[in-house]
């Protein structure tokens, strides 16, 4: 089990990742803002006990913590809109990082 870094919660049954899990026409998702892992689909100890998909969501929070808090906000809504999700470079380096996705 990876240890979550401190400050970082998880949030499950999120009405947020909800809307993406929606969108992404998936079962389970999960998605980082700022330094909160939001999680539908997925019971807490589901995703806890992924340390793939855990270890990709903290690459997410450096993210964040590298690019601080807008600024990254708005870099990977532009990614996502020019390059799609799965070749946005957020989510390229995260899979690259984590061995997950």
């Amino acid at each position: 089990m990876v240890p979550l870094p401190p400050g970082v919660k998880i949030v499950t049954r999120s009405p947020l990742a909800f809307c993406a899990k929606f969108v992404l026409r998936t079962r389970a998702v999960a998605m980082v803002v700022g330094r909160t892992i939001h999680v539908s689909g997925a019971s807490r100890e589901a995703f806890s006990s992924s340390d793939g998909w855990v270890r990709h969501e903290l690459v997410h929070v450096e993210q964040f913590e590298r690019y601080g808090f807008l600024r990254f906000l708005a870099l990977y809504l532009l990614e996502s809109a020019r390059r799609g999700y799965v070749n946005n470079r957020f989510e390229v380096e995260a899979r690259e990082r984590s061995g997950f996705g």
